[in-house]
């Protein structure tokens, strides 16, 4: 067997697995659905024997009564045909949704599995391309490739059978012709699923840069940079035109190479039916019925040439599928659930962590924050904060030492467990296209509206609730429906409220608030962080208000460690230089 041949057979079997799968919940709408298959073979096999027999009766000067009933049983195998059309376009479309869904969801799922590292690697526009474009290509394959390669298949069958019980001589020739189309668009399309594999990288490669300059819009424009980006966008396209054409022509190539080699058949049908009925052999119903049957044989012939095309495309789409579905989360989830109740202490114990190898941003970090207290830090950009706060919740593991929460190894607690008692509002917050209910229960509906209500009067945004059109019910749209940055900010912290977690991480959480609002903020920080263990990052040292003690950071190191008063009270630590010079600044 040839290299091509056998990938093309290797590749069917990973899509059938892939079917089977996906399909068996469906299986029997799949039944119903080769029921309506086998019953539009019977038409389509059915019609050209009643057209046949018109004719001979005709020729022959037979009853019109015979051929009325004749014609009749004709017109009603058409309607027949057309309602077992719409009957199946209806059942083979409703599997593919339903199962092309539920690859969507699996996707989307895996996904959320895995960590930021992975993330971070690749853009949103690719994410959505693999999720969305990729699975789109697999519709039809999922609605009709198996019912129609097996349906067309069990066609061919029959209509070979057929020609050969006319003529067994009608029968081989048409049979060879057969035997060698499937070969042939077999090879070719082998040789094209690379073709069709680029085609779909270029696609999101094309859709990942374009998420990537939408999510930095206000930047490209600030900056004059529409020209580069444009520059960018045509280059990428210009890659995409590339492959789409490559990958065309072979699909092209599939079409002409079955359409050539049914024009010889039909050629070859025609000049051995004329000797025949020259012979006697043949009569002209005869003839039609071959012809009928030759014609027959291309159709099924043709619509497995597409199901193959787009088998190439899906092909390509399955193999990017597979790959994502093999990315494994580099955390392993820990085998425990249990941790003490109440604030959690925090402990850091010789920990050193790097967002690559040989490159630490954390070095050989120790402290411990003790349940109940609050943690300030402080630093320069790039001296580690962010990381710090990013391995309590474990969206990374440190490459050396160990982090506890409650005296147990976040490792060795499983990760729902651990996140489940952390709550983390980032200087970016993100807002869902939903009510304010939906953004603050982060769409639970088992919270009550008296908790939520309780939840923004305690963050001071009772008033704002109050001033909304439709209360808890308003729409707040991904651009926060006319909230401001420091609105936001407050609805993240009344969001984290609601969870009623026992650490609570603030990483820049005040660093976008205007004065009047981060006064807001800052009297709901001390309910926020009342009875919880607090991790406080910031510049602004006034949110350091609440802390208990000050970690101060220097090029992934620790320069300071104690608690605030006390650092505040000596001059000569870094942390009171720190203040004397924000003080300096409020001054100026």
């Amino acid at each position: 067997m040839s290299s091509s041949l056998r990938h093309s057979f290797q590749s069917l079997g990973r899509s059938g697995r892939l079917l089977a799968r996906y399909l068996h919940p469906h299986r029997l709408q799949m039944a119903l659905l080769g029921l309506i298959l086998c019953g539009m073979i019977g038409v389509q096999v059915a019609a050209p024997l009643i057209a046949s027999r018109f004719i001979d009766r005709a020729t022959a000067g037979g009853a019109l009564r015979g051929l009325i009933v004749l014609a009749l049983l004709t017109m009603l195998l058409s309607l027949l045909g057309q309602g077992l059309a719409v009957a199946e376009t209806w059942v083979a479309e409703s599997v593919s949704w339903s199962a092309t869904n539920a690859l969507r969801l699996d996707l989307a799922a895996h996904l959320l599995r895995l960590d930021p590292a992975f993330h971070a690697n690749h853009t949103q526009g690719e994410l959505i391309e693999r999720v969305d474009g990729d699975v789109a290509t697999l519709a039809r394959f999922f609605s009709r490739f198996v019912v129609y390669v097996l349906g067309n298949g069990l066609l061919m069958l029959g209509v070979l059978a057929l020609v050969l019980r006319v003529d067994w001589r009608l029968g081989l020739g048409m049979t060879a012709f057969v035997v060698v189309a499937l070969v042939a668009i077999l090879r070719i399309r082998a040789a094209a699923v690379p073709y069709s594999a680029a085609e779909r990288q270029a696609s999101a490669e094309f859709y990942g840069l374009l998420g990537e300059y939408l999510a930095g819009l206000e930047d490209i424009r600030s900056s004059g940079a529409e020209s580069y980006v444009l520059r960018r966008y045509a280059a990428s396209m210009r890659i995409w035109r590339r492959a789409i054409l490559r990958a065309g022509m072979r699909g092209y190539a599939m079409f002409a190479t079955g359409q050539g080699l049914f024009g010889l058949s039909l050629a070859f049908t025609f000049a051995l039916s004329a000797m025949l009925y020259r012979e006697g052999a043949l009569t002209l119903g005869t003839i039609y019925l071959v012809y009928r049957y030759t014609e027959m044989l291309r159709r099924p012939t043709e619509q497995i040439r597409n199901e193959v095309q787009d088998l190439q495309q899906a092909d390509a789409s399955l193999g990017r599928i597979e790959a994502l579905m093999r990315e494994k989360p580099r955390l392993i989830d820990g085998p425990g659930d249990v941790l003490p109740p109440g604030p959690l202490a925090v402990e850091l114990d010789g920990v050193t962590f790097g967002y690559a190898p040989g490159t630490p941003v954390l070095r050989d970090i120790s402290l411990s924050v003790p349940a109940g207290r609050v943690l300030g830090v402080a630093g320069r950009t790039g001296s580690g904060k962010t990381s710090l706060t990013r391995l309590l919740p474990r969206f990374y593991d440190p490459d050396i030492g160990s982090v506890r929460l409650g005296g147990a190894d976040v490792r060795d607690i499983r990760l729902a467990a651990v996140r489940g008692r952390i709550g983390l509002v980032s200087q970016e917050v993100n807002l869902f296209d939903a009510s304010v209910r939906d953004n603050l229960t982060l769409f639970d509906d088992e919270v009550p509206d008296e908790r939520v209500r309780a939840a923004l009067e305690t963050m001071g945004l009772g008033d704002w609730l109050r001033a909304l059109p439709d209360g808890l019910d308003t729409r707040l749209g991904p651009t926060g429906g006319g909230l401001s940055a420091g609105q936001a900010q407050v609805l993240a912290c009344a969001r984290i409220l609601l969870r009623d977690p026992d650490l609570v991480i603030l990483d820049e959480a005040s660093s976008r608030l205007d004065p009047a609002t981060e006064r807001l903020v800052h009297r709901a920080l001390g309910r926020l962080l009342a009875g919880r263990t607090g991790i406080i990052v910031a510049h602004r040292l006034e949110t350091f208000a609440y802390a208990d003690d000050i970690l101060v950071l220097e090029d992934g190191r620790v320069r300071e460690h104690g608690p605030r008063a006390l650092l505040a009270a000596d001059p000569d630590t870094h942390f009171a230089r720190l203040l004397r010079v924000a003080t300096e600044e409020v001054t100026a």
